[in-house]
């Protein structure tokens, strides 16, 4: 059985997503974000994450989970 993946939601922090899903690593270098070892990634929202930094945080929410979806297959 295929174990589902919860979604990631805007709410969520960047350092939980990176930890959690470490295959998001490239979608968020993709989009111009290089968290890791980001100190605001500890804090900041993947929402705030993405105001702060200009970008459009429905278009980096889905291609974040559209990259779980990948790693399922």
């Amino acid at each position: 059985m295929v174990e589902k993946k919860e979604k990631i939601k805007k709410d969520m922090s960047v350092q939980n997503i990176l930890t959690k899903y470490p295959e998001t690593i490239s979608v968020f270098q993709d989009h111009g974000l290089h968290c890791i070892g980001c100190f605001a990634a500890a804090f900041e929202t993947l929402e705030q994450g993405a105001m702060a930094h200009g970008l459009d945080i429905d278009k980096l929410l889905k291609d974040l989970n559209m990259s779980l979806e990948k790693e399922k297959h």
